[in-house]
């Protein structure tokens, strides 16, 4: 099972939405590293699900329920199928994310153009413990 983080706009599609829909189909993405993690992405595997803009934390979790296939829009992009799992009891800001040495060569601190990454387990770990105090 892999470890994922998907970055958000919460204008363009937040949380609460996926909360209000159950699933739906990540796609959009362009940058070719993100697009080469995304083809990554199986079934089965976690995803935190980061807001982007003002907020800048990872406010919840979700599980893929459909690996990456070709995407429907363009067929060199490509998409999953996400389900929610939980909102985090309280978001892990990038802020604080930045303050703890575990994570001085995150992705998310180091190229904030990536929209989607993997997480390692023990960095999965320290952002839910994080998120559930």
């Amino acid at each position: 099972m892999g470890y994922w983080l998907f970055k958000t706009e919460p204008g363009d599609y937040s949380f609460s939405d996926l909360e209000k829909d159950g699933t739906t189909t990540w796609s959009g993405v362009r940058n070719n590293q993100a697009l080469k993690h995304l083809r990554s992405v199986e079934k089965g595997d976690s995803v935190l699900i980061y807001h982007t803009g003002n907020e800048k934390a990872v406010i919840g979790v979700a599980e893929v329920v459909r690996g990456a296939q070709s995407g429907i829009s363009h067929e060199k992009s490509a998409d999953v199928d996400v389900k929610i799992i939980q909102r985090l009891k309280r978001p892990v800001t990038l802020a604080e994310l930045r303050t703890d040495k575990e994570f001085a060569e995150f992705d998310l601190l180091r190229n904030s153009r990536l929209s989607v990454m993997p997480v390692n387990n023990k960095r999965w770990n320290l952002i839910l413990k994080k998120g559930m105090l």
